[in-house]
């Protein structure tokens, strides 16, 4: 069974939740403030699927247990953020965390963002195995990236996978709901910023400059281009 730490302080709902989840065959755990939810993650760092934080915690917040989280572990994390509060989203997502959803909302919603993030993360057997670009190796097995020195380059689950998604389309204008639904699996609003957020943290990460990108350029009024040449390989 897939293992789930939740941290939120509303405790009847916490109990509810885990209820639904335990039907739909996951193992979870529950915390409701900082300090007991990083007990439970130390003790089940090596064996968790997801981590599920609130952002507003009676004696921290989930921004600083995110980063903590990051720290140690590339653990799936999904934000539960104020419904109508787009700092704490985009705060989120520039601290490493993987999705939002806003509060309120339904079990149902929430699973299936869940199933979306794990299905996006699971190993996969390609029969191509290795995207490679300007001195970085994407390795589709063991969902890491490597610099040209072969050392490895920290990244989370959905920046895997949009840095997946654009090295299987070099050259090609992307629009943003396409991207968003390749890495979030449903469209990005008018007004939504979460995937703009992703895109400066994933150039961070491959150390293409933000103001005058090289590899992830942007495209105006059209979306994004991967402007690389990519090699792929089974070795």
């Amino acid at each position: 069974m897939r293992k789930i730490l939740i941290v939120d302080d509303d405790k009847k709902t916490c109990v509810l939740l885990k209820t639904y989840l335990e039907k739909n065959q996951y193992d979870v755990i529950l915390s409701h403030n900082g300090e007991s939810f990083l007990a439970e993650f130390h003790a089940h760092l090596e064996t968790l699927s997801m981590v599920i934080l609130d952002v507003m915690l009676p004696d921290t917040d989930g921004f600083a247990l995110c980063k903590q989280v990051r720290q140690r572990s590339n653990v799936p994390i999904i934000m539960l953020t104020a419904s109508s509060d787009e700092t704490d989203r985009i705060v989120g997502l520039e601290l490493g965390a993987d999705d939002y959803i806003a509060k309120p909302y339904s079990p149902r919603e929430l699973l299936a963002r869940i199933k979306a993030i794990l299905r996006r993360a699971a190993p996969e057997t390609p029969s191509v195995r290795y995207h490679r670009f300007v001195g970085f190796t994407l390795d589709l097995m063991e969902r890491t990236v490597t610099d040209s020195a072969g050392h490895p380059v920290a990244l989370t689950g959905l920046d895997f996978q949009l840095l997946k998604y654009f090295t299987e389309h070099p050259g090609k204008i992307l629009d943003r709901g396409l991207l968003c639904e390749e890495t979030r699996g449903r469209d990005a609003g008018p007004l939504d910023r979460s995937l703009d957020v992703q895109i400066s943290r994933l150039r961070l990460r491959l150390n293409d400059d933000g103001k005058q990108p090289a590899l992830i350029k942007t495209v105006r009024g059209a979306g994004y281009v991967f402007s690389a040449d990519v090699s792929v390989s089974s070795v």
